[in-house]
């Protein structure tokens, strides 16, 4: 019996240009993750401040009326501080002739430091039972306060009633409260107030089990048993009456240093202080007023018996360095002060961002909307005056002119390009220059060209060395004056050289921008891409042309002084987008570069995101390439300087710094959507869709296009365009990090043919 051994396949070493697509993927990679991960960084900024301004996460129900069966009788009628120590509801009261001045909602930057400075001139202390959201924002200020000897208790990170949260929300918001503090003042607190608590005969059946939980905890719940309601600001002479406790009984009594305009309560505060002295009253803190008591009746020191919430550190190490009126204070440390510190970081850094990006987004809005205006005024001007009776370029340009067909693996396409070439009511030449294709594109170029009886068609084949390259090698066989320029998966209408050339007889024209089409335009890419080729393209050639700064001629049609190429050095390599770069450099060689409306060619757009994605990325890292190789342009004098002082500013404006910023626009629609008002956003977004609507719709008036595709409006503002945002900060990303791409084929079906449905 004969063992056959199978033979193994060397495997087959990649070629040039996969190894090129190889290392553009490796590079691409990681600056979608930056792209990515920056996306991710600014909407977790923006749903950190929402979350601090209760915007995201936000609970505005009060309970009121509820019953009050299962609370004990002692809890309701007991004094206004209640603690759980050893599990038993004990109730202490402020004594006699002492008020337990607390202030709550705050810090607030404008009255806190107020009520500070009021205690500091009397030399008497008070508690602050502050918002965990406004300490983050405020951290100097509750420093201050700390530093000061008052006390602080704990309000909520968000101030919600708590006895409609659920456990973990209870947790949340005392735990990312005392982290707050422990960034802000380097201290966490066993004190607590309930948002919207009063009096302990105000505690009922559903908030009970929070106060027994937070008791549980180690928490010290403190009500009033003295409101002042300077919340309703009724007048200062009615604050200090209602602040006044009866018959010289102790109190803890409630001010507000926040939460509202607080004028009222700074003018009362001294009155009220002065009032209380005389009547022989002294100030103390919460601790204090317990230390007091415990004290009278024998006992010890409760607020350093008592362990720390959650079990923080308690005992004899708690309120270390501090006084008996900070008593409830514990010193943090370990992985609570670094958080703490970390979220102090974060929120400083949410409260710079948003600001910001809100001035950015104003900028933004009223570019985009200047843009709008100006392209309509300019676009309707410039229709009106090349389609005028009596508009000539000049004679009729009948010279023969070259057309050069760069191609690298066309095989799909090349066929149609040709005959469509071979119905042209131009005298041509065409050169094919096939760029190392491997898929037979030259053979297929010169058996079509034998099939269509074309005598006027050369086939050039050389080694793969990119479309730049290939052009110049077409620039240099041509055998005529004028050149046109288009892509192998391109076909043209009869009379598009015919147009395409006639603005040749102008001796101050170098080059000629043609119409570029979509041709697959009855797929949901295509149609998108048809709106945006016709108002974001075309429209904008129109605006650019009558400021004689016109940008970029496509690669799909481009008309050119054979003259004109060779002084500027052909088509370069330096960059990705060559049509752009050699269009900026005519500029700067003083030459004119038009818009031709009527000459129209019809393309092969990207049929799939994948490849779209590689396109636009290819387009957009491409013009920042040639922008920045041109950027001496903004210090040329004469002509030659026009596009530096005009051109260079509109299009870092309009193409790069607007559209990379435009994203804040949908990222604020849909942060304001879900978190702050739904209508008004949604209206908001709607009246910019309208103002886009009617942009494209004008643009279709000009092109002549039929408006059913501007249906397919709204969603491509809800998809395509996030994407192409995406794309250009991607590219942004990769300008920044000093990457290299090379130029990428893209895949073809041929499915574009002669142009007989123009305008369908």
């Amino acid at each position: 019996m004969t063992t056959t051994t199978p033979t193994r396949r060397r495997r087959r070493a990649p070629t040039r240009i996969e190894r090129v697509a190889g290392k553009a993927a490796a590079l691409q990679k990681p600056r979608v993750i930056l792209a990515g991960l920056l996306l991710l960084a600014l909407t977790s900024v923006m749903l950190l401040d929402g979350y601090l301004r209760a915007e995201v996460g936000g609970d505005q129900r009060v309970r009121t009326g509820a019953a009050s069966g299962k609370v004990p009788d002692k809890v309701l009628d007991g004094g206004p501080i209640l603690t759980f120590r050893g599990g038993q509801a004990t109730t202490v009261s402020v004594p006699d002739k002492t008020i337990a001045l607390t202030f709550d909602d705050g810090p607030n930057p404008t009255w806190t430091p107020q009520v500070l400075a009021i205690l500091k001139k009397y030399d008497i202390p008070a508690t602050f039972f502050v918002v965990g959201s406004m300490v983050s924002r405020y951290p100097s200020i509750v420093a201050d306060m700390v530093d000061a000897g008052n006390e602080v208790g704990i309000h909520t990170f968000t101030h919600v009633d708590l006895s409609y949260q659920s456990d973990a929300r209870v947790n949340r918001e005392m735990q990312q409260t005392q982290l707050a503090l422990a960034g802000a003042a380097g201290i966490t607190t066993t004190l607590f107030r309930a948002p919207y608590s009063s009096e302990t005969d105000a505690i009922d059946n559903y908030s009970w089990p929070v106060y027994k939980k937070l008791g549980e905890d180690g928490y010290t719940s403190v009500f009033v048993d003295t409101d002042s309601d300077d919340w309703k600001r009724p007048g200062v002479s009615k604050i200090v009456k209602w602040a006044t406790p009866d018959d010289g009984e102790g109190a803890s009594v409630l001010f507000h240093d926040a939460g509202g305009e607080r004028s009222q309560t700074i003018k009362a505060l001294p009155k009220y202080i002065e009032k209380m002295r005389a009547k022989g009253y002294t100030f103390t803190t919460i601790s204090g007023a317990v230390q007091e008591q415990e004290a009278a009746a024998g006992g010890q020191a409760g607020g350093r018996a008592q362990g720390g919430p959650n079990g923080q550190p308690g005992g004899a190490g708690a309120g270390a360095g501090t006084s008996n009126l900070q008593a409830a204070h514990r010193t943090a440390t370990g992985a609570t002060l670094y958080e703490g510190k970390a979220l102090i970081g974060a929120v400083a850094v949410a409260e710079w961002t948003v600001p910001v990006l809100s001035v950015g987004l104003l900028v933004v809005g009223v570019a985009v909307m200047g843009r709008f205006g100006m392209m309509l005024i300019l676009a309707r001007r410039h229709y009106r005056q090349r389609n005028r009776r009596r508009f000539s370029w000049g004679p009729q340009v009948w010279q023969p002119v070259s057309v050069i067909v760069p191609a690298y693996n066309e095989k799909e396409c090349i066929a149609n390009t040709l005959e469509s070439l071979a119905r042209s009511t131009h005298p041509i030449e065409i050169i094919v220059v096939d760029d190392g294709s491997t898929d037979g594109t030259s053979e297929i170029a010169r058996d079509a060209a034998r099939e269509l009886g074309m005598t006027n068609v050369r086939v050039i084949r050389q080694e793969n060395a990119g479309k730049p390259a290939a052009l110049n090698n077409g620039v240099r066989s041509a055998g005529h004056d004028i050149v046109v320029m288009m892509d192998g998966d391109t076909v043209f209408e009869p009379d598009t050289v015919r147009q395409l050339v006639q603005p040749f007889a102008d001796p101050e024209v170098g080059a000629v921008a043609g119409n570029a089409k979509v041709g697959n335009r009855n797929t949901v890419i295509g149609a998108w891409q048809h709106i945006e080729y016709v108002m974001g393209f075309n429209l904008d050639r129109r605006m650019y042309d009558l400021l004689r700064c016109m940008p970029t001629i496509p690669g799909a049609i481009g008309a050119f002084r054979r003259e004109a190429v060779l002084e500027v050095g052909g088509m370069s390599e330096d960059t990705l987008a060559e049509d752009t770069d050699i269009t900026i450099a005519m500029h700067r060689a003083g030459w004119r570069v038009v818009y031709q409306e009527h000459a129209r060619a019809w393309t092969e757009a990207p049929g799939s995101l994948k490849q779209l994605w590689s396109q636009r990325y290819r387009w957009s890292y491409g013009t920042m390439q040639a922008l920045w190789k041109h950027r001496k342009s903004l210090t040329d004098k004469g002509p030659s300087g026009r596009f530096g002082r005009v051109g260079m500013p509109l299009v870092v404006i309009f193409q790069i710094v607007t559209p990379v910023f435009a994203p804040l626009i949908d990222v604020f629609t849909v942060y304001s959507m879900i978190f702050v008002d739904f209508r008004a956003a949604l209206l908001a977004w709607l009246a910019v869709l309208a103002v886009q609507l009617l942009c494209a719709a004008y643009a279709f008036r000009l092109d002549r296009e039929k408006y059913r595709y501007l249906l397919m409006m709204p969603l491509q503002q809800l998809a395509y365009r996030q994407m192409m945002y995406l794309v250009l900060i991607h590219s942004c990303i990769t300008a920044m990090t000093g990457g290299r791409l090379r130029w990428q084929k893209l895949k073809r079906t041929g499915e574009v043919g002669t142009p007989a449905g123009a305008g369908r």
